[in-house]
């Protein structure tokens, strides 16, 4: 159901947004003045491959899976969008359909902003436009290191590196206070998804991270105990 109010939370997220935060006051102001809010259950679907596309997103809480079906009809997750980060914009520059099917991934607030209004503020402001180019370079820069590492680096490294991200996007405080738990409920087989690997191979991995004090493996999910640890894993190999 759309509700107009944004929690505290939910509005700090969207205004320290590492793209949003860095825009004028004005654009920021005109972007959100528009904006309407929607909200989803875990597993609601937001958009369907094929869609066309209507609105501009970003994430005030939860997270978005961006997802795939493989030729067996399997869903294959891509991505998770973080808080305060937008997306769906490609679609309203090419007039093309949605190309991947996205879910809420647990309880997910997005704001939203119509395709009308979104031409709009880039016909006002040129700004918007060079801001939007700068989010766009730096998904690229991000598409080519991913590659990069698929082709480059081991199972270990890149698993190393993912934990890491995930920690800093995702993270809460430990039990303890040099502990960062992530907080995005990750199943095995959704983060080996991630990686391009097997549910298996991962889980050896993990295990043998956990063995180095590097990562506790918890039931409600993982936490980095040395992050450090893991970045000289992500360095070295």
């Amino acid at each position: 159901m759309d509700d107009p109010i944004l929690t505290p939370e939910e509005r700090e997220a969207i205004n320290t947004g590492r793209w949003f935060s860095t825009l004028s006051p004005t654009l920021r102001h005109d972007i959100l003045r528009c904006a309407y809010v929607k909200r989803f259950k875990d597993g609601g679907l937001i958009f369907s491959r094929g869609d066309e596309p209507e609105e501009w997103v970003s994430v005030a809480r939860g997270s978005a899976r961006v997802s795939s079906a493989s030729l067996t009809g399997k869903q294959i997750t891509l991505t998770y969008v973080e808080p305060g980060t937008w997306f769906g914009d490609v679609g309203l520059f090419d007039d093309d359909s949605r190309t991947h099917d996205v879910y809420a991934h647990g309880e997910t607030t997005l704001v939203c902003v119509s395709k009308a209004d979104f031409q709009r503020i880039l016909q006002t402001h040129v700004e918007f436009y060079q801001a939007l180019a700068r989010m766009h370079a730096r998904r690229i820069r991000s598409l080519y290191g991913m590659v990069e590492d698929l082709n480059t680096l081991p199972l270990r490294a890149r698993l190393a590196k993912q934990l890491l991200h995930l920690s800093r996007s995702y993270g809460v405080p430990g039990k303890e206070s040099s502990e960062t738990r992530i907080g995005l409920q990750l199943a095995q087989e959704e983060l080996a998804q991630l990686l391009g690997a097997s549910r298996q191979r991962v889980n050896q991995e993990l295990k043998s991270m956990e063995r180095e004090s590097s990562i506790r493996i918890e039931p409600s999910g993982l936490t980095v105990r040395d992050s450090n640890a893991l970045r000289r894993i992500a360095a070295s190999e």
